[in-house]
Order: C-alpha cells, then structure tokens, then sequence
C-alpha cells in the first residue's frame, strides 16, 4: 500500500540530441538518490517503491497497472487519424500517389519513396496525444520532450496547449506539475527516475512511448539479469538512450562503429586495430556514456548488445558482429555464449 510519504530513489537529468532537442548540462553518470517524495498517493493509483529493493521492469509493470495509467489512447482514434491525415497529406503526396509515386511538374521529376512518412510508432504516439487533449479538454496537459522531432507536428500540441516539462539549469521542473495533471511521455520513453516522480505526483500519466522502443528495455534488463553488461548504439545523450539505459545495469554507450571499434580493440588489448589506450584514457573518451562506477577492465567481459531505435539498422548490425567477434577471439568460439548476448531490437522503419 502507498503512503502519503514514499521513500523514492531518482535523478533528473536533460536530453539533448543532435535533432534539435533541448539541451542541458549532462551529469556524466546516473547516479540515483535518495529524496523525500511528498504526495497524495492512495493504494488505488500510485505504485508503492521500495527504494532497498527495486527493480525498474517490476516499477514499470505495476505503473501500467495503475488506474491513472493509459498506454491504448481513449477511444477517440478515429477522429484523430482524420485530423492527422488531413494536417500531413498535401497535395503534391496526392499527385504522386495517383501517378504511381512519380510525377514531372515542367523539367522536374519528382519521386516518392516506397517508404515514407510517419513510421507506425510515431503514428501512434501522436494520434495519443491528440486523442489526451479531446479526452482532457480542461485540464493541464505537460510531455516530458518533444512528442517526435518534427516541428509542424510539436507546433501542434503547443497549439493545443500541451506544454513541455520546463528546464532551468538543466533540470526539468517537475516541480510545476500538480496532481490533477496530465503527463504525456513521448515516443522516445523517459526514464525511470522520471516515471517515479511522476507516480509518486499521482498523475494522470499518458504513455505513448513506441512498442519497439520497449523492446529494447525488456532485452537490457536480460543482460541485467545475466550480469551482462550492455553495449547501447546510440547517442548518449538522446532521450530514448537515457531512458534506456536507464533500464539497464552496467553499460556503455558507443555511437558509431568507429567507438565500437576503440572498446573491442580494448578488449584484446590492442591486438584490433590499436586504436584504443589505457584505462584513464578510455574512462575520458567515454565519461558521459558509462553506467555509474563502470570498470572496463572488469565490465566488458561479458557484454549484449541493445541499439537507439533510431540509429542505422545496418550500423547495429555491424557493430553487433564486430562485438561478437571479439569475444571469440578473446575467449574461444566454444565459450563465446558465455561472453556474448544478442537479441533483435532492429526497427525495420529506421532503414
């Protein structure tokens, strides 16, 4: 049963992206502590924390649970697609979808490509946090980041009054919301620190985090379980990633396969492409992109591999096979399960 005063463990920390979101100082770890949460939870709606024992997957399951809880939008899809489709389909996508996705207008041809638009992640997040403003005409709605990187779609919502969670000193103000707020969470996820604010709060929490984007925290929690520690392709300080990883145990960040290539080649002490140097040195190289008290000396023995959603599906790949390699080399190929996990978070959509 929750209290009117939990015992909560959380950090907040700001995005910045290289897509034009906002930016903050980056504390170079997530380190949790321990602060007095005071709210008006009751046992119907707030998920009660145990700070000594919790685990992230467990919180976030419970949370869904909740009756102030809504990940499937509230009935309002179909008016909402309409409004959607009629914002986003112009009248040269018209054309060329008439004129089999090809079209000269005088001496320009113009060509659509097989895949365009909104993947249906993106979709869904914004046909949910349109149907939040028709489902909560009176009340003040917050997102804890841009809903998607798209301008015409985020001048939207700030027309429809969903205001973004301020930030002062790099620090998001979750101190503005009141309880019988709404809280959009984007497409991208937050972290877990955030979702703990925001159930101790008790609001009304409105979750449009993509499916696939879920599917990566359920594989880090794997490699938690394992004692794996996880290699994330991304952008350390893209929001999806710090949520991520906030879901994960021991882990490392590496946004390209030129990083990728620089921890292997630290793995077999230089015997890679000797790129790579001492402890110090990649402890520097990496300060913003490691779990708290990361060690990779003693972290990278065993490693999975987890991916940004939006990163290149080609680049993951690689960057797995790179991994898995590795581990043969240094290990042996019959011991490389012990030294390696895999699983396929690719989406297909990034491509």
């Amino acid at each position: 049963m929750a209290t009117t005063l939990q015992l909560c463990r959380f950090c907040i920390r700001t995005d910045s992206d290289n897509f034009g979101g906002r930016s903050g100082a980056i504390p170079s770890r997530r380190k949790p502590i321990s602060v007095r949460c005071s709210g008006d939870s009751d046992s119907s709606s707030s998920v009660a924390v145990d700070p000594d024992n919790f685990d992230a997957k467990s919180f976030r399951r419970n949370l869904t649970r909740s009756k102030n809880y809504n990940r499937k939008g509230f009935g309002h899809k179909e008016e909402t697609l309409e409004l959607m489709n009629r914002e986003y389909t112009s009248d040269i996508i018209k054309k060329l979808k008439e004129n089999g996705n090809e079209y000269t207008w005088g001496s320009v041809t113009v060509k659509l490509a097989e895949a365009y638009g909104f993947c249906w992640g993106v979709e869904r997040a914004v046909q949910i946090a349109y149907e939040a403003r028709k489902q909560f005409p009176d009340e003040r709605i917050w997102i804890t980041n841009e809903i998607i990187h798209n301008p015409t779609v985020n001048k939207r919502l700030e027309e429809m009054e969903v205001k973004n969670i301020p930030i002062e000193e790099g620090k998001k103000r979750f101190d503005v919301v009141d309880k019988k707020d709404v809280v959009v969470l984007p497409a991208f996820g937050a972290a877990v620190d955030e979702m703990l604010v925001l159930n101790d709060k008790n609001v009304q929490i409105v979750d449009t985090t993509c499916p696939w984007v879920t599917k990566v925290w359920n594989v880090v929690e794997k490699h938690k379980k394992g004692d794996f520690t996880s290699i994330i392709h991304g952008k350390y300080a893209h929001e999806e990633t710090i949520a991520t990883a906030s879901f994960a145990g021991t882990y490392i960040i590496v946004k390209d396969m030129t990083e990728a290539m620089y921890v292997c080649d630290f793995i077999l002490g230089g015997e890679l492409n000797g790129s790579s140097s001492t402890k110090e040195a990649f402890m520097e190289k990496f300060k913003n992109a490691t779990s708290e008290g990361f060690d990779p000396e003693r972290d990278l023995v065993k490693v999975g591999i987890a991916n940004q959603t939006t990163m290149l599906k080609g680049e993951t790949e690689e960057i797995g096979r790179l991994v898995e390699r590795t581990m043969m080399q240094k290990y042996g190929v019959q011991n490389v399960t012990d030294h390696f996990l895999s699983f396929n978070t690719i989406c297909d959509a990034t491509q």
